[in-house]
């Protein structure tokens, strides 16, 4: 696969299509199976408020995961993605209902960094419950 932007259409300031992710804890629950992740505060309410947490917690990989499909979502090729890296900032409290949380996601061409590699970089904001779940949220990418 390779990317499906070329570095010469994208200007600092490009706004990426926005996405939201729905997390409930069955969503949860298949993200601890699949990365073996088990720790009770993503599925367990009661030790989650017994270390001081509100309620279960989405993991913070996962959390970083869904933030970065709005990259490659926009590219058109994950492994366009060269540099990836996010501060965690606010968990994602995921409720035990129908609804669960929502992770917002946008992100913004912040610069320009080499002609020669045509690589960008892209600045996203993740929230939750009107709360920015990530800080420093930067993904380089390499364009077409």
């Amino acid at each position: 696969m390779t990317a499906k932007i070329a570095y010469d259409d994208v200007e600092v300031g490009t706004e990426l299509p926005a996405q939201d992710f729905p997390v409930t804890r069955a969503t949860l629950v298949q993200y601890a199976g699949a990365s073996g992740d088990f720790n009770p505060i993503h599925w367990n309410e009661k030790f989650a408020k017994e270390v001081g947490l509100p309620d279960v917690i989405a993991h913070g990989m996962f959390t970083m995961a869904v933030a970065v499909r709005v990259v490659t979502d926009w590219v058109g090729d994950p492994g366009a993605v060269a540099e990836y890296g996010v501060r965690f900032t606010k968990p994602v409290v995921v409720p035990n209902d129908e609804d669960g949380a929502l992770i917002e996601v946008s992100g913004t061409v912040a610069a320009k960094l080499d002609d020669d590699e045509r690589t960008v970089r892209v600045d996203l904001t993740a929230k939750s419950a009107d709360q920015k779940v990530l800080g420093m949220s930067r993904a380089v990418v390499r364009l077409a």
